[in-house]
């Protein structure tokens, strides 16, 4: 069974419900060989990462850049996971109270140096929270869990 990760900030109880919308995709009743985790970004690991076949990430924009525990993921998974992970595919969405031009540089930056694979334009949902939002989350999660299902990445 393929693994994919879903790793989000979720500081409000919009953005849990738009990582929540996440899985939901992911564990569609269709998706039949992908065992999906969502992981707050104090919890995954290296290890979670190396065992992946896929990862999500979901950031806030917080003060025009990616969000600290989003950053704090990455410094800690880097290394251990640069050589190995090169090629993971990977889909990124931002939640965005302004255009999110900072965090989308700034995690792109660091997604570059791993070597990933975006399996599609980064997901922005920017500007006042719209209730579209979550379903545009479940089909990113859906998307990405049905093209490891069917070996597309």
């Amino acid at each position: 069974m393929k693994q994919l990760i879903i790793v989000a900030n979720t500081p409000s109880e919009n953005t849990a419900s738009l990582a929540d919308a996440v899985l939901q995709g992911a564990q569609s009743p269709e998706i039949e060989d992908v065992s999906s985790r969502l992981l707050k970004p104090l919890e995954a690991t290296a290890d979670d990462v190396l065992s992946a076949d896929g990862i999500i990430i979901g950031s806030t924009e917080n003060f025009g850049a990616m969000a600290g525990l989003i950053k704090d993921f990455f410094e800690r998974i880097y290394y251990p996971c640069l050589e190995e992970k090169q090629g993971l595919p990977y889909a990124l969405y931002i939640r965005a109270g302004l255009d999110g031009t900072g965090t989308t540089t700034g995690i792109g930056k660091i997604i570059t140096g791993l070597r990933w694979k975006p399996v599609t334009e980064t997901l922005l949902l920017d500007g006042s929270f719209k209730p579209d939002f979550s379903s545009q989350c479940k089909e990113l999660g859906m998307l990405m869990a049905a093209g490891l299902d069917n070996n597309i990445y």
